[in-house]
């Protein structure tokens, strides 16, 4: 996902109109953000990883507190640690959390 949006930015126009799956009508700045946000988050986690923390070990130390406002009703910072998490392991490791 970062990489596509990386991509893309560049070949936006400055006043473009993103319109999300989930989530408010958002411009570019907010796409910038976001881009942002997922570079950080992959950061922290790929940090933990290398320390040798495990997925517990990260929910246990809240490693995504700094990013509490990104979580939401799709997708919760849990699922997105796990996720992350996943992600960077090749492991299936953790389920998401269902919210009603």
């Amino acid at each position: 996902m970062i990489a596509a949006l990386e991509e893309i930015i560049p070949k936006l126009p400055p006043d473009v109109k993103v319109i999300p799956g989930h989530g408010p009508v958002s411009n570019l700045d907010d796409v910038r953000r976001y881009v942002t946000m997922l570079r950080e988050t992959k950061a922290v986690v790929e940090k933990g990883i290398k320390q040798g923390k495990t997925l517990d070990q990260l929910k246990q130390e809240n490693v995504l507190a700094s990013w509490q406002k990104w979580s939401g009703d799709f997708i919760s910072s849990e699922q997105w640690l796990v996720t992350l998490y996943n992600d960077l392991t090749g492991k299936k490791t953790g389920e998401f959390i269902k919210h009603n």
